[in-house]
C-alpha cells in the first residue's frame, strides 16, 4: 500500500473507531480487506485512493475467480463502500467509485442451529460437570456459566466473555450487555443461568481470595491472564467443542454462534414476536433478523395444518 493510501486508511480507521465506536475486530477486518484491494489494485497500476468503477468491478471479478463466496465478497465491497463514503466526506475525493456498483447475488443461507434436545443435553453435560468437583473444578463451573448465559441471552460470544464483573452484584432477572456500537440494550436471565452464574461467581472469589497473589481484581467475569483480560473467544468456542463431543453431540454442528442462532430460533419457534427477537439480539435492521423467517414460516404452516377447519377436513379424509 503506498503511502498515500495507507494515510487515508489509517485516518479511515481512527475515524471509525472515534466516531462509529467500531470494535477492534471489525477495525482489523477492515485493515485486512482494503490491504487485499489495494495489493491487487496495484498490479492494475493505481492505488485505493484513485481507483475508478471499473478498477473495482476488476477486483470483484478477480475475487470470483479465485473461489470467494458472495458473502466474502460482498464483505469486501462493504468495507470500501465505508472507505470511499468517508474520502467523500473529508474532500479526498470528489466521487464515490462503489456507488454504481452491484453487490454480488448471495443465496438465501440458513444459520446452523441445534435442536431443543441437543441444547438440553449439552447445558445438561455443563451441569453434571459443574456438580463432580474434582481437577479443574473452577473451569468446569465457569463452562456451565458461560453455556446457561449464552442460550439464555442469545448474546453474541464477544459480549459473553467480556462481561464485566460488576453483573455479580446485579439483582434481578435482567442483564444489561454492551453490544455493537457501545449500544446498551436489556435481555433477561433465566433462573438456571443466575444460579449457574452466582456459583461461579462465588467459587471464583474463593479461588481469588487463596491465591492472595496481590493482584488487583479482576474487572471481568470471566478473568484471563492473556492480553484482553479476560477469556478469549477462541478458547470458549474449543471448549464447547469438547464439552459438545462429550454430550454426544457431532463437533461439527456447534459454535457459540450456533448457541445465538438456537436461542433465537427456539423464542420464534414457541411464538415470540420477531421484533422481540431483534431487541434480544442486538440486530440495528429488522432485516439482520429475517434469516430466521423459515422458522415463523414453519410455524405459520403448522398452526394452519391444526387449525383451519378445512386441513382438519382433508386429514379426517386421509
Amino acid at each position: 500500500m503506498s503511502d498515500f493510501s495507507a494515510a487515508h486508511v489509517e485516518a479511515f480507521l481512527e475515524m471509525m473507531s472515534a466516531e462509529r465506536g467500531a470494535a477492534v475486530n471489525t477495525l482489523q477486518s477492515y485493515e485486512r480487506d482494503l490491504e487485499d484491494a489495494s495489493s491487487h489494485l496495484r498490479t492494475r497500476g493505481t492505488g485505493l485512493t484513485g481507483a475508478t468503477p471499473d478498477d473495482l468491478r476488476a477486483y470483484l471479478a478477480h475475487l470470483a475467480g479465485q473461489g470467494f463466496k458472495a458473502s466474502s465478497q460482498a464483505r469486501r465491497l462493504s468495507a470500501l463502500r465505508q472507505f470511499y463514503k468517508f474520502l467523500y466526506a473529508e474532500g479526498l475525493r470528489g466521487d464515490d467509485p462503489t456507488g454504481i456498483l452491484d453487490a454480488p447475488k448471495k443465496g438465501r443461507s440458513l444459520p446452523k442451529t441445534l435442536s431443543v434436545d441437543d441444547v438440553s443435553r449439552l447445558i445438561g453435560q455443563a451441569e453434571n460437570e459443574a456438580a463432580s468437583g474434582g481437577p479443574d473444578h473452577l473451569a468446569k463451573l465457569r463452562m456451565h456459566a458461560l453455556i446457561e448465559l449464552l442460550y439464555a441471552t442469545g448474546m453474541r460470544v464477544s459480549e459473553l466473555v467480556s462481561l464485566p464483573a460488576s453483573v455479580l452484584a446485579q439483582n434481578g432477572r435482567f442483564l444489561v450487555i454492551r453490544g455493537k456500537g457501545n449500544k446498551d440494550r436489556l435481555v433477561p436471565l433465566s433462573q438456571a443461568a443466575i444460579r449457574a452464574m452466582r456459583v461461579y461467581g462465588e467459587a471464583l472469589a474463593a479461588e481469588m481470595a487463596r491465591e492472595e497473589a496481590g493482584n488487583s481484581e479482576s474487572p471481568w467475569l470471566f478473568p484471563s491472564s492473556g492480553k484482553q483480560g479476560f477469556l478469549p473467544r477462541q478458547v470458549f468456542a474449543r471448549d464447547l467443542k469438547s464439552l459438545a463431543a462429550r454430550a454426544g453431540i457431532r463437533v461439527a454442528t456447534i459454535s457459540p454462534h450456533v448457541l445465538r442462532h438456537a436461542f433465537a430460533s427456539h423464542l420464534l419457534a414457541n411464538g415470540a414476536d420477531l421484533r422481540a427477537v431483534q431487541e434480544l439480539l442486538g440486530h440495528s435492521d429488522i432485516s439482520t433478523t429475517q434469516i430466521y423467517t423459515h422458522v415463523l414460516e414453519e410455524r405459520l404452516h403448522n398452526l394452519v395444518q391444526n387449525h383451519h377447519p378445512l386441513a382438519k377436513q382433508a386429514k379426517k379424509q386421509d
